[in-house]
């Protein structure tokens, strides 16, 4: 597993799925696909190698997802419905990671976030994968969303 500054505790909105992953590079690998599936779910996630996910709680309340190829799964809580990781379809030795699922970490905590091409993916058009854009985040100011 990732030395102990990237390893990190999360879980699913409910608490019913709890796990530890130790993140490949820390933050640096941060991104959004756009792919259909992605663009839906809306996720920031960062990656970790095949073994660096371990749930240690709910891995009964865990269920997951395949489309298209069949070769990528999405894993998410069957009680509140939260995507808390995924095999990668591109490597499939590594896992996608929830950044909102780590605890203490918000997506919003990341001011610009890279969009890699999922709609026109590597393992179909057989080119690098590419970068299509940026998601920004750019703070109002405020220190809580619930204040005015």
């Amino acid at each position: 597993m990732a030395d102990a500054k990237n390893c990190w505790m999360g879980q699913c909105h409910c608490g019913a799925v709890r796990f530890e992953v130790g993140l490949s590079d820390g933050f640096n690998t941060v991104r959004r696909c756009n792919c259909s599936y992605c663009r839906m779910r809306g996720a920031v996630a960062v990656s970790a190698e095949m073994g660096g996910v371990t749930i240690v709680q709910g891995q009964d309340q865990l269920t997951s997802y395949r489309f298209n190829t069949g070769k990528a799964e999405h894993f998410f809580c069957s009680v509140c419905g939260i995507y808390t990781h995924h095999q990668r379809r591109s490597n499939q030795n590594q896992y996608g990671v929830n950044v909102a699922c780590l605890d203490g970490v918000s997506p919003f905590d990341f001011t610009d976030v890279p969009v890699h091409d999922g709609v026109h993916h590597p393992s179909d058009t057989l080119k690098p994968a590419r970068r299509v854009g940026v998601l920004r985040f750019v703070s109002e100011g405020h220190q809580n969303a619930d204040q005015p």
